[in-house]
């Protein structure tokens, strides 16, 4: 094998293999495209220029669909593959793998039907390409892809953006770097009107990637030359001109022989007053060979970045590969194991965000130190312990009998009452932290990554955590509610035994009663009593009812978020298991695109580096080529 036909050959596969995997260019661009960096030849041409009849010439048969309007409506990849002289020619289609055909015509009708088969019987286009390799030992290793032909004007049938849908498919080829333009113009009509190098021209201003081709020559008036654009005065392009004589219509009406279109066509530059000094330059079989040898040192030319776009990807598809998770096993045993992998990662993250390794937590003590006191603050006291109050509860607490000395009865109600106002905001700190660590529950859920390949899975985590949550958030709410009405229950009797006693000095004698024991300053007495003592247990439910959120919720979140889940699994059978890791149909196609396209890139990377020892082998051994 040749260098050419190694590095042509190298390339031919690689595409076949970017076909399958739906990477034509353009498109998708989810992934980078291993299409868009190979080199390739793209035709182009306007319609009726001669460029189906170039593309037969080249390979020396008749194989295109012909007629009139758009017949070309998908790219159609040409692989051409020189064979031993006197072998037997034949063709083979990617998406027919075991099929050969020997016969043209039935290539013909066979790329025909394709076509139809994406586009339908309509004149559509699609930019889903169709691989036709030609083996033949009349063809030079080469791969030329043959594109829709530019159009002015739609035709009946044909949706009013099939010109603007050609040229932006067209372009999409053409723009790319690594395209070599062959840009088909007949040379009956003036150059400057020409679509090819029209488009050649915004896309390619230097003209470096693009050969120009001039078919029906002889069709020009009798009198007249293409001699400017051939020789590059009227159109200068970076590489040569080439100038084709196509077969003309009687003689493809009669089928004459592409192998005598050649020889034809060779005679006819050889004797030509005006092309004669070009004709060793001119022709389809010199056009092939010339774009054979250009192709494969332009290859040449960029193996190296292909192979650095091939190992940067592959490492790319791995972490990506890595990041959506292997394949889950079907054995009960190793869906249990998964699940438990899972919900142990999303623990974890809930448990940083408790603790500060993530953000959220601080929230909880936001609740203690700012939340509490304000709502204590705002408790209505003052309404509560004001001497109409506290004149009416008192009196109504004594009954028909007056208190002797201290209205005890009163002061166990107003003080009753007071704590009754701290039910609230101990219930409301509960529901906060409750909805914090709901929230946290949320956000460490969305976090987890191996969960996001699992939706039921994901639904089935953030159930049970939210029923866990509900349950402490319930004996919480018991657990300081409990401490109010301790407060309630048992008043502290030292704070009582040290107030001053309600005497009036008079005269100095402590034993004298007391003038008014019913007097507005008696009641305010008392109001300021209360008040003290309900201030004390406010200071004291400031600090318990954090102690008991903290012990009965966040401690418990921490310690037993799913253990009932837990206790649960353990009695799932295998069918259970395989449904709660029904992995979300978008995440396995991505999954199955990663692998595919993985595949594709280690095998591009295999050879080519397969090619590089061969070379290495002929280098060593250069006495053998020739034996």
């Amino acid at each position: 094998m040749t260098t050419m036909e190694s590095l042509i050959g190298l390339v031919n596969r690689i595409q076949r293999a970017c076909t399958v995997l739906g990477d034509y260019g353009g498109g998708d661009n989810t992934f980078s495209s291993l299409w868009e960096a190979l080199p390739s030849v793209a035709v182009v041409g306007g319609q009726s220029s001669g460029k189906s009849s170039v593309l037969e010439s080249i390979v020396g048969r008749d194989f295109l669909p012909r007629g009139s309007g758009i017949v070309t409506r998908r790219p159609l990849v040409l692989q051409l593959h020189k064979t031993d002289e006197g072998s037997q020619e034949y063709a083979e289609f990617l998406h027919l793998p075991k099929r050969r055909f020997t016969d043209f015509g039935a290539v013909r009708n066979e790329i025909q039907e394709e076509t139809d088969r994406i586009t339908g019987k309509t004149k559509q286009i699609s930019p889903v390409p169709i691989h036709l390799s030609i083996y033949s030992p009349n063809v030079v290793n080469l791969t030329l892809i043959d594109l829709p032909g530019l159009t002015k004007v739609a035709v009946e049938g044909q949706p009013e953006t099939i010109v603007e849908d050609i040229e932006t498919m067209v372009r999409s080829y053409v723009e790319k770097p690594n395209c070599i333009i062959l840009a088909i113009s007949p040379a009956n009509q003036d150059i400057a009107t020409s679509d090819a190098i029209k488009l050649a021209r915004e896309v390619d201003p230097s003209g470096d990637r693009t050969f120009g081709v001039l078919t029906k020559l002889d069709l020009m008036d009798k009198g007249t030359n293409a001699l400017d654009v051939l020789e590059g005065r009227s159109y200068r392009l970076q590489h040569p001109w080439v100038g084709i004589v196509n077969r003309s219509q009687a003689d493809i009406n009669k089928n004459v022989d592409m192998i005598v279109a050649r020889r034809k066509e060779r005679e006819y530059f050889a004797t030509s007053p005006d092309y004669g000094h070009l004709a060793s330059k001119m022709g389809s079989e010199y056009l092939a060979k010339l774009l054979s040898q250009h192709l494969e040192n332009v290859i040449r030319s960029r193996i190296p970045s292909i192979t650095s776009l091939i190992n940067k990807s592959i490492d790319e598809l791995e972490s990506e590969m890595d990041h959506l998770g292997r394949p889950i096993a079907l054995d009960a045993g190793a869906q249990l194991y998964t699940v438990l992998e899972v919900c142990r990662a999303f623990e974890r993250i809930f448990k940083e965000h408790l603790d500060g390794g993530r953000p959220g937590g601080d929230r909880i003590y936001g609740v203690f130190d700012n939340q509490l006191p304000a709502a204590l603050k705002k408790l209505p006291f003052d309404r509560h312990l004001s001497l109409q109050n506290v004149r009416r509860v008192v009196s109504e607490a004594d009954g028909y009998q007056p208190h002797l000395i201290a209205p005890e009865q009163g002061y166990r109600r107003l003080i009753e009452g007071a704590l009754n106002y701290f039910r609230g905001p101990a219930e409301a700190s509960v529901d906060a932290v409750h909805f914090v660590l709901k929230e946290l529950v949320r956000k460490s859920i969305g976090e987890t990554q191996e969960l996001k390949r699992f939706p039921t899975l994901q639904a089935d985590i953030a159930a049970a955590a939210n029923e866990a949550l509900e349950r402490f958030r319930d004996e919480s709410k018991k657990t300081v509610v409990r401490l109010v009405d301790m407060e309630s229950s048992y008043l502290t009797v030292d704070f009582f035994r040290k107030l001053p006693q309600e005497v009036e000095n008079k005269g100095g004698n402590p034993q004298a009663p007391v003038t008014d024991r019913y007097g507005e300053g008696h009641f305010r007495r008392i109001g300021s009593n209360v008040s003290s003592y309900v201030g004390m247990v406010s200071d004291t439910l400031k600090n318990t009812i954090p102690k008991a959120v903290v012990f009965c919720q966040v401690k418990e979140a921490k310690q037993s978020l799913l253990a009932r889940f837990y206790t649960q699994l353990g009695k799932k059978e295998g069918k259970q298991l395989s449904q709660m890791l029904d992995e979300d149909p978008a995440l396995m196609e991505r999954r199955q695109q990663c692998a595919k396209r993985l595949e594709l890139y280690k095998a591009a990377r295999d050879e080519i580096d397969s090619g590089n020892t061969l070379k290495t082998r002929e280098k060593k051994n250069p006495s053998r080529e020739g034996q």
